[in-house]
């Protein structure tokens, strides 16, 4: 994979109702889905944003990973996942899935940071680049939030990890700021947070880029999701509306775009 060490590659939905998501996300975010060739023996489905360019995948959770809530997931793409999966042990993370190859896709990890937000590394067979994150694009992952519970410490894990470096930061009152990140200062990745709820497990956010904020809300509304926070307004020039939402099987996830028709 022709990617940089840390870009985000992937995204990736384990849920135990996929027939669901699959017609709660088609219908928000016009996701096409198809299963992968060669057939696979668990149920997994390739997710391609209008443009025909692929941004992820949606499985069903598999039997050793029943009870785990319905959860969002990357794969950031490094050179090498063996030595990068013994790097996060080093820096006090853990490996859930030790690296292992799918034949025909590449190798990957699964692992967490210190702090307990899970992730997966990823060394794609193809030398292609992974166009899953575009923040021009509808239907692409446009921002990445890490909600932690020390986002000092995990600044410094991930910097070390993937060289990410803070590029800003914006103030939250007592919970801190919200630090954005990237590989450099023109490279801006996403942020991270400190958790607003006490005791709050860790966990990686992600936001995909839709054509109308208002249209997306009411999608997630009819389709039997809960916005829980939004429209806002993003800070900048840009016009970019965001929305919190909860998916009908409880998956946290978000949605970036512009807002039409004057709405208000």
């Amino acid at each position: 994979m022709a990617n940089r060490d840390g870009t985000p590659i992937w995204y990736e939905l384990m849920t135990d109702a996929p027939d669901a998501a699959q017609d709660f996300y088609g219908k928000v975010m016009g996701w096409s889905f198809q299963k992968p060739p060669g057939g696979l023996e668990r149920d997994y489905r390739i997710f391609a944003a209008s443009d025909g360019q692929d941004v992820g995948g949606m499985m069903r959770t598999p039997e050793h990973a029943e009870g785990r809530p319905a959860t969002w997931d990357a794969y950031f793409g490094v050179a090498d996942v063996d030595t990068m999966a013994a790097k996060v042990e080093k820096l006090g993370g853990r490996i859930h899935m030790e690296p292992q190859d799918i034949p025909g896709v590449g190798r990957f990890a699964f692992v967490a940071d210190p702090q307990g937000a899970t992730f997966y590394l990823m060394r794609g067979d193809s030398d292609g680049q992974s166009t899953a994150f575009d923040q021009m694009k509808a239907g692409h992952c446009s921002w990445n939030e890490l909600v932690t519970s020390d986002q000092t410490a995990a600044l410094g894990f991930y910097g070390k990890l993937f060289g990410w470096k803070k590029t800003g930061a914006m103030p939250m009152g007592p919970n801190g700021d919200y630090t954005f990140f990237g590989q450099s200062d023109t490279d801006m990745i996403g942020a991270m947070m400190n958790a607003q709820e006490a005791g709050r497990d860790p966990f990686w956010n992600f936001a995909f880029t839709v054509t109308d904020i208002d249209v997306a809300k009411a999608a997630v509304e009819d389709g039997g999701g809960t916005v829980t926070h939004g429209p806002i307004d993003l800070p900048g020039d840009e016009g970019d509306w965001l929305i919190q939402a909860d998916d009908p099987q409880g998956a946290k996830v978000m949605f970036t775009g512009k807002r039409k028709q004057g709405a208000v």
